[in-house]
């Protein structure tokens, strides 16, 4: 037990540097990394379809779409290229339709549903991360890069699931959703919100280039979202029969235990931001 807390830690604890690290230190950094980590959890998708049996998809070319649609995304949002630099990713969608007509499979439909799947899922969100991470001026043409907007975002999560934890760990009773997660409790999820919320306002005083209120509404979409996106992943993983998507990260499980939560956060900032910037 006290081996497996310090595996945990360590493990922890080098995750959040490497990631922060990353994110902070230059848009090319934080390019490769995520490239690496949409490739990797794209595979991690994959190989859990195939494990089930119903299915059998290309966990390679699933992963290069993964990370191709996150460069592509990068290319797009840097204003280096204009739309035709999706072409071969699109082109990949097909080969992955096309594929099945050859090669004789049991379940052709659901290979092309969890293909596709695993693209709009895991591939998606990391790819919308430059959204976040880019801001082009129109007037003058240029790209800056934040880092802040999409650090925040992990941060509200790490927040949210440590306050959640200690909150419901205390006085946590009532079950929020116990048919997918036995464990998790309304207080636990309210305490993480504080948090989150609370953390909110630091970065309001900070990085004033949003409002307060601003920013505490981007961090209840995030709690929002990434409480939603934890269930779903559970959902997936108790449907599976399984207790962690993988074991890449020793102590932690794979890379969607990391990052279940960021699946639908990411893209539920996106919207949050968009409608902020129609609404000046």
């Amino acid at each position: 037990m006290k081996n497996n807390f310090i595996q945990r830690a360590i493990t922890g604890v080098l995750f959040v540097v490497v990631l922060v690290g990353c994110i902070l230190y230059s848009p090319l950094s934080f390019g490769i990394l995520f490239t690496v980590i949409s490739a990797l959890s794209v595979y991690e998708f994959a190989h859990l379809m195939n494990q089930n049996g119903e299915v059998s998809i290309n966990k390679t070319i699933t992963s290069l779409g993964g990370a191709y649609l996150f460069l592509a995304l990068t290319g797009f949002c840097t204003s280096t290229s204009d739309a035709r630099i999706f072409l071969p990713y699109l082109a990949l969608l097909l080969y992955m339709m096309i594929t099945e007509l050859y090669l004789k499979k049991s379940n052709p439909t659901g290979n092309w549903a969890f293909s596709m799947l695993s693209q709009l899922y895991v591939a998606l969100p990391f790819a919308l991360l430059n959204v976040l991470a880019f801001q082009n001026t129109p007037e003058t043409g240029s790209v800056t890069y934040n880092p802040i907007l999409p650090l925040s975002i992990f941060v509200f999560i790490w927040l949210s699931d440590t306050g959640a934890y200690c909150v419901g760990s205390l006085i946590g009773k009532h079950r929020l959703f116990e048919r997918i997660s036995p464990k998790k409790s309304w207080e636990g999820s309210i305490g993480g919100a504080i948090f989150s919320i609370a953390s909110s306002f630091v970065f309001a005083h900070f990085f004033p280039f949003m409002s307060v209120w601003q920013w505490a509404g981007l961090a209840v979409t995030v709690v929002v979202f990434g409480t939603w996106g934890d269930l779903t992943e559970s959902l997936m993983k108790r449907q599976l029969g399984i207790k962690d998507s993988g074991h890449i990260l020793p102590g932690h499980g794979g890379m969607l235990d990391r990052f279940d939560s960021a699946l639908m956060a990411i893209p539920a900032a996106v919207v949050y931001l968009y409608i902020l910037s129609m609404l000046k």
